[in-house]
């Protein structure tokens, strides 16, 4: 249910599910270690971000002196509840004045150049934000003329002068959310579904090692969202606020981090058939490589193709393995061995189910078992770089 609700509510451009203050912390942290000056002088865009709801605004804006950044603009697609009427984000802030007739709808920016304990109380925290925003002191908080979509020609000027995108973006839009990203020579740090490691033109960028997956927790596993209060599917209660946890969330980015060049630690052929599989890897009927169930099974003397889950790239290191394709329909990186014809796809189907139907075999890599044909799960195809 968190899934399909999570999924429908980005396509519907209303993201209800709060990435949480915590997970953005350790991921940036990530790049920090790797580069402390990764981020300083940089204008950093959160272009999909309800400033008044969200965590990567906080973070950022917490942090703005000790990252070093030249700016942060923050833009949402729609506005929340709040708008024009409360600055809910910091807190105790009082409802303004409500103006005749009906309140005024807009999507929302935030423009931060600088920011400083401007009460003088020795503490730098939202509040001071908060008076700066109000004042408009060296920084902007205004409606945008549209609705805030990453696409429009406002969005897009904001773009162009930032250096850095940390956000969650739509995942229905993923693919051109992404292309955006290139088309304007972007660096930038972004939540996705685990899902569009499978799409072209994902996949074709994480190959070319233009893309890769982040720092923090990448496994596919499940992550926790923050959700309004009005939410009843959610799982938990802490503090007095709602928490579903998502499975499949992952980080992407094209930012430098330590993690991914550490070498996955290994064992031999012939040791992950003694300790791990019991039994020889088997030969796909369709592609030139062995199965690799498991990422810890992958072996370290195997010179040939090895097909791998695509949890993989979370352990990836560009030094260690080259990634050559994937098993999938199109055949893209002309790597399949054999193409199935409807009539064998047929046929494999009654073989394993006993009934009539077509099992898609050309969609993945396929095995035979006891003489059956059988398709494995998504499989990335890589081997080991040479030493």
């Amino acid at each position: 249910m968190a899934n399909k609700n999570l999924t429908n509510a980005k396509r519907a451009k209303n993201d209800e599910f709060y990435t949480q203050y915590s997970d953005i912390q350790k991921e940036i942290e990530a790049y920090l270690e790797y580069n402390p000056d990764v981020f300083r002088s940089k204008a950093v865009y959160c272009n999909c971000d309800d400033p008044y709801e969200s965590n990567f605004f906080r973070y950022f804006v917490l942090n703005f002196n000790k990252l070093g950044l030249k700016q942060l603009i923050t833009t949402s697609y729609k506005p929340s509840p709040v708008a024009n009427t409360q600055l809910a984000l910091f807190g105790d802030d009082k409802t303004l004045a409500k103006s005749k007739g009906r309140p005024k709808v807009t999507a929302n920016k935030f423009i931060i150049n600088e920011v400083r304990d401007i009460d003088d109380d020795g503490e730098f925290n939202l509040k001071d934000v908060a008076k700066q925003l109000k004042t408009n002191k060296n920084n902007e908080w205004s409606p945008l003329e549209g609705d805030g979509d990453f696409r429009s020609n406002e969005c897009v000027n904001l773009l162009k002068q930032s250096d850095v995108v940390v956000t969650n973006p739509p995942f229905s839009l993923f693919r051109e959310y992404v292309k955006q990203l290139f088309d304007y020579n972007k660096k930038f740090v972004i939540i996705g579904n685990m899902n569009a490691i499978t799409y072209k033109e994902i996949f074709s960028l994480i190959k070319e090692n233009k893309v890769w997956l982040g720092a923090g927790k990448n496994d596919g596993r499940n992550v926790w969202y923050q959700v309004p209060d009005s939410y009843e599917n959610f799982h938990k209660k802490e503090d007095g606020k709602k928490y579903a946890f998502v499975a499949g969330t992952i980080w992407f980015t094209n930012l430098d981090h330590g993690r991914r060049h550490q070498p996955l630690p290994l064992m031999t052929k012939a040791e992950v058939i003694k300790f791990g599989t019991k039994k020889p890897f088997e030969k796909y009927n369709n592609y030139n490589a062995i199965e690799v169930p498991l990422v810890k099974y992958i072996p370290n003397d195997y010179a040939g193709v090895m097909g791998v889950p695509i949890s993989f790239l979370s352990k990836y290191s560009p030094e260690q393995f080259e990634i050559v394709g994937m098993c999938e329909n199109e055949d893209l990186y002309k790597m399949k061995t054999k193409v199935y014809t409807t009539a064998e796809c047929k046929q494999a189907y009654l073989n394993k189910f006993g009934k009539k139907g077509t099992y898609d075999l050309n969609a993945s890599g396929v095995v035979i078992k006891s003489g059956i044909l059988e398709k494995v799960y998504q499989r990335i195809l890589i081997k080991h770089k040479k030493k």
